[in-house]
């Protein structure tokens, strides 16, 4: 039976066990997480949450009780330098522990553990998403102008108009233009016949007028 003893002592001495959490710690802040036994991990937990929280404040003293602990100037160098930073929000619960499938070999219990604000999967998932407004042609309509959607009363919103309308509108105005046309080269035409009569009628009066005269 435990009787209430509180660590877990992992079937190894004293120094035995430190050595081994020592080197597991290690790992943890090299590669922000390892795959091990879950007895392991929950000891981890225990044994390098308080080293993360000390690692918060950057000074002399904390970085010396930090390598007493880690015996390792890499890690400890990493610890203040990267992982600090992104902690310094957090209010504790540095670590997340997942269970995996049991190992073939003995059945034992195997988990992941990892450093949470380094997972960027998760944190992808449960960053706020923003939300877009879509606005209808009906609310682009009513927004624009009233001298853009309706200049006359024989004007044609292009841009709120489909492409058939447009063409037709188009073609409309084509045939228009066409009629002016034939109408402005009807009217020139006939003034001009109206200029040439009056001078024909002019010599045929001077002509007659000649020949009474002779006779």
């Amino acid at each position: 039976m435990r009787h209430g003893k509180k660590n877990n002592h992992l079937s190894r001495k004293k120094a035995h066990r430190e050595a081994l959490l020592s080197n597991m710690a290690c790992s943890l802040i090299e590669h922000k997480r390892i795959n091990t036994t879950l007895a392991k991990a929950k000891a981890l937990r225990v044994y390098v949450e308080p080293l993360l929280t000390k690692s918060k404040t950057d000074t002399t003293h904390s970085r010396r009780v930090v390598f007493s602990y880690l015996q390792n100037k890499e890690a400890a160098s990493e610890l203040f330098r990267e992982i600090a930073p992104k902690i310094s929000d957090r209010p504790g619960g540095y670590t997340r522990i997942i269970k995996l499938n049991n190992r073939l070999g003995d059945n034992a219990e195997m988990a992941i553990i990892e450093l949470v604000d380094f997972n960027e999967l998760l944190l992808a998932e449960q960053a706020p998403k923003k939300k877009t407004r879509r606005r209808g042609g009906k609310a682009k309509s009513a927004a624009k102008p009233a001298e853009e959607t309706t200049s006359g009363s024989n004007d044609v919103a292009v841009e709120d108009a489909p492409v058939e309308e447009i063409q037709d509108a188009v073609e409309v105005v084509e045939e228009v233009v066409e009629v002016a046309s034939e109408e402005t080269t009807e009217k020139i035409e006939n003034s001009e016949t109206q200029d040439n009569e009056p001078e024909d009628s002019k010599e045929e009066a001077s002509d007659t007028d000649e020949k009474d005269k002779k006779e």
